[in-house]
């Protein structure tokens, strides 16, 4: 008995090693953004290039190419191209096989010094990954700047080199390595131990490289990344470098294909869903591999609540095999947007066998949900009719650049969530795969975006360089890595692309790339948005749902408008829905009202909507715009006037206001600036009075009231200072030093409230608001003394000690009674010691050319954030201090833990 105890116990033992070797060698993927060396040219850089392109002789980034005379462009036809090598890198995307491209012999750059591994880079910058090159400047001063202000006036463009050893032991030998690169900023190309890998020129797709060919497992292994970024390439900040996350995949060579399942719904109720999945599987082995796939799905609470059946197929050598199968849930908890609804979450837990032998595990998150586009009704989210509130968001994070971080993604949607917005628009290019997993458990809606240029370029080396041979790749990535998440509810594209002008040539574009959206997912409507394609042209016959920016509201038709160039429409909501009745419309970009955070300029224009001016509403020589959130950029209108129009027109579905935050590049008006003007949020992350208008209009029951302007006017004292008031009431009373000024409601079509010709004078300025008869809110400013102290709020006083996570700490500087300083641009000194580091500060004000990495800067309009992150491993208190001249200093205390 005793001998077969031994025997049972050694068998035992034998098997458990067996199953953890086996479990070792499933899927793992591993984040190396750590410790890379980074380069970058300040001459002539090296002539590994993609391949030729435009060489453009003027400078000046703010003109739209189309205007440039031709003769400021050459071309070199002298450099070597990599182009050959790197296309096979998208054969993956490319439906057609006669279409896939074939590598060319040779192995070019394998004798260039910063691909060996012999190469001495001990004398590169060691960085972290997100990297973007760029955001730490300095900012480019001059008129004629090689980046002016449409590219955010940074230094985006050259030639960077990335290195990095990777650790692949020798146990890894018999598997695939995958190189997952989530986005690089751009034209970037990779070599792995001296060979040509491949790469991906479109900077904000996700790409993966196959690196098992070129690996030695158990040596070093020398990554080398080439990124090539050229000015006069984009309208807005694109951002420089690895400016996402990068990771090692290692699988199998049986196993789940790149973003290789799809997860869709159907028969959705209350009472019961079905789930249908799709898995691809890719058999890297030498021979032909019998399989079985099973698939567990468990429910937000990390139940299992189905088992889908078993299913066996043989995958052929160098096959990629679709399996589908499906399983019925009994009431399902669906996905749906807040606040009225939950983002109920399910994971679906895939097992891959080869034989006998699991082979790979692979998890997908999704929702259920249904979607109804309805063309009067609008939008429908399981039955519930959801009211589109949205805005437009590009990918920079303010002083972070372009450098994907989690919380401070996290903390720009906090913000709109308080604004009450519920949907976004990803302009004009797919996000960071993190932002849509916040998306999906936050409970945004997402219209998700892809190209801003086709064939038509709008700068001289955009994406219409590499349209042809680019397209199909670039969209079928795009949607296969996104198709999964509940939040994306239609894909979008093309933004305002020229092939609107170009009759049925620009149509049969559109209608080829939104062939290849349905080809990738029939489930969501596909649409482009539409600046000048009117209802009788055949642009928007193409498209699923009606995706209008500015049209719908009208462009230069209002009386302030009259005279100025450029496209003039009515109102084209009903020409739409005439010409296409059983397609919704929404405004998928309205407003571009333009302002400078707590800055005013008199007088006030009387109309509701009107065009930006010098002297009135503009000051170029400070670069401001007035926050009486009335002025326009020439083609766009107020919310007052945005608002009326959609109203006038309840079957639009809502609107996406340009912009939700101020981004860097395209300043309009003031190109000498490094950022936009047309937040409803300033680059900082400080509301603008614009953001409490929107509020009041997307979120009618909370009660609120806000008063502008701020109530600190020396020199005023007796002139007409028109005070304006924001409330989700439809009444309010104002008082100046307890006195009424009149009671006022609010008529037809009318969104503030507007005490036009009050006489400044110092003391108190209230508002009291009443809705349906009743006290609904009240706001109260103060005129402010003599700025005495500074005063420190964070967003957050615990983060993690991870190296990655940050602290937004907000300055404001107060005068004795504690009343902020609206006006105050004191010099702050920002000191930050202990267990974190200070990362970048801001103050929101575009013009402003000082480097976001400087601990000193000034105050804009009495207020400056500091972005403060933890170090890695280091767990204690974090002290920052912020001093002024002639100001009491102040200190907080936070805690990384």
């Amino acid at each position: 008995m005793r001998k077969i105890s031994v025997q049972l116990l050694l068998l035992c033992a034998v098997i458990g090693i067996q199953v953890q070797a086996q479990q070792s060698r499933i899927r793992q993927r591993i984040s190396i953004n750590e410790n890379w060396k980074f380069f970058k040219y300040t001459g002539k850089p090296d002539q590994l290039i993609y391949d030729v392109r435009p060489d453009v002789a003027d400078r000046n980034d703010d003109v739209v190419a189309d205007s440039r005379p031709t003769a400021s462009i050459a071309v070199n036809a002298q450099a070597p191209v990599l182009k050959n090598w790197i296309l096979p890198s998208a054969n993956e995307f490319i439906a057609d096989p006669d279409k896939h491209h074939h590598r060319p012999a040779g192995n070019p750059g394998a004798d260039f010094p910063f691909v060996q591994s012999s190469f001495d880079d001990g004398k590169w910058e060691t960085v972290q990954l997100p990297h973007d090159w760029a955001i730490n400047g300095p900012f480019y001063t001059e008129a004629d700047a090689i980046v002016g202000g449409g590219m955010g006036r940074l230094p985006v463009q050259g030639v960077g080199w990335y290195r990095r050893k990777l650790d692949i032991p020798r146990a890894d030998k018999g598997r695939q390595v995958y190189l997952d690169i989530d986005g690089a900023m751009s034209y970037a190309i990779v070599w792995l131990n001296g060979h040509l890998v491949g790469g991906w020129p479109y900077g904000y797709n996700s790409f993966r490289l196959d690196l098992t060919p070129y690996m030695r497992p158990g040596e070093d292994n020398q990554l080398a990344i080439r990124i090539d970024n050229p000015a006069n390439s984009a309208r807005w900040y694109p951002g420089a470098g690895l400016y996402r996350d990068v990771w090692l995949t290692k699988v199998n060579p049986v196993h789940v294909a790149q973003w290789g399942t799809g997860v869709t719904t159907r028969n959705v109720s209350a009472t019961a869903a079905t789930v249908d999945i799709a898995v691809t599987l890719k058999n890297a082995a030498a021979a032909d591999v019998s399989t079985k796939i099973i698939t567990e799905i468990f429910d937000p609470a990390g139940k299992k609540v189905a088992t889908l059946p078993a299913v066996e197929a043989v995958v052929r050598k160098d096959e990629n095999r679709k399996i589908r199968s499906f399983a019925t849930l009994a009431n399902p908890l669906r996905w749906g947007p807040l606040p009225a609804q939950h983002p109920h979450l399910y994971t679906a837990k895939t097992k891959v066998y080869a034989g006998n032998i699991l082979a790979d595990e692979y998890v997908t998150t999704f929702g259920i949900r249904t979607l109804q586009f309805d063309p009067v009704k609008g939008l429908l989210v399981n039955d519930m009719p959801v009211r589109m509130h949205g805005v437009n968001q590009h990918h920079d994070l303010g002083a972070l650049g372009a450098a994907f971080n989690i919380r401070a993604a996290e903390r720009q949607l906090e913000i709109l969530r308080e604004l009450g917005c519920n949907v976004i628009r990803l302009a004009h290019n797919p996000p960071a795969p993190g932002l849509l997993d916040l998306t999906d458990k936050m409970g945004f809606l997402v219209i998700d975006e892809i190209f801003d240029s086709w064939e038509t370029k709008k700068t001289p080396l955009d994406f219409h360089l590499i349209f042809p041979d680019w397209h199909e790749p670039d969209t079928r990535a795009f949607i296969r890595r996104d198709r999964n998440h509940p939040s994306v509810i239609a894909w979008s594209f093309g933004n305002e692309v020229g092939e609107q002008y170009t009759a049925e040539k620009g149509a049969a574009v559109a209608a080829e790339l939104y062939k290849i959206v349905k080809e990738e997912d029939s489930t969501r409507p596909a649409t482009a948005s539409m600046n000048y394609a009117k209802p009788d042209m055949p642009f928007p016959t193409v498209i699923d749902i009606l995706s209008l920016n500015y049209q719908g509201e009208g462009i230069r038709d209002a009386p302030a408008y009259k005279g100025l160039i450029g496209i003039r429409t009515t109102p084209l909501y009903p020409a739409f829905q005439q010409a296409f009745p059983d397609k919704m419309i929404l405004s998928s970009e309205t407003a571009s009202t333009l302002s400078t955070r707590g800055t005013y300029l008199f007088p006030v224009t009387t109309e509701a909507s009107a065009p930006v001016n010098e002297g009135a509403g503009g000051d170029g020589n400070h670069k401001i715009v007035s926050s009486y959130e009335l002025y326009t950029a020439a083609f766009g209108a107020s919310p007052d006037k945005v608002f009326a129009s959609q109203d006038k027109h309840p079957y639009v579905a809502g609107e996406f206001v340009w912009s939700g935050f101020d981004y860097l590049g395209e300043p309009t008006p003031y190109y000498t600036a490094r950022s936009s003007y047309s937040g409803i949020i300033d680059l900082a992350g400080l509301p603008k009075d614009r953001f409490y208008l929107y509020q009041s209009r997307w979120r009618p029951d909370l009660p609120m009231a806000h008063l502008l302007p701020h109530w600190t006017w020396p020199g005023r004292e007796g002139l007409v200072t028109p005070v304006h008031v924001f409330t989700s009431g439809d009444e309010a009373e104002l008082f100046v030093n307890n006195v009424s000024m009149g009671r006022r409601h609010k008529r037809p079509y009318e969104y503030r409230l507007r005490w036009d010709s009050i006489l400044y004078q110092p003391g108190e300025l209230r508002v009291i608001t009443y809705k349906n008869g009743k006290y609904w809110a009240a706001d109260t400013l103060h005129t402010a003394g003599a700025p005495v102290r500074l005063q420190l709020s964070a967003d957050r006083h615990q983060i993690s000690p991870d190296g990655k996570d940050v602290s937004f700490i907000t300055i404001t500087v107060v005068d004795k009674n504690g009343v902020p300083a609206p006006t105050a641009a004191d010099q702050l000194s920002i000191e930050v010691s202990g267990a974190g580091g200070f990362v970048a500060a801001d103050n929101g004000d575009p013009a402003d050319l000082t480097a976001f990495s400087a601990t000193a800067r000034k105050l804009y309009s009495g207020k400056c954030v500091v972005i403060v992150r933890s170090l890695e491993g280091v767990k204690g208190n974090i002290t920052v201090v912020v001093k002024a001249a002639d100001l009491e200093s102040a200190r907080l205390v936070l805690h990384s833990k």
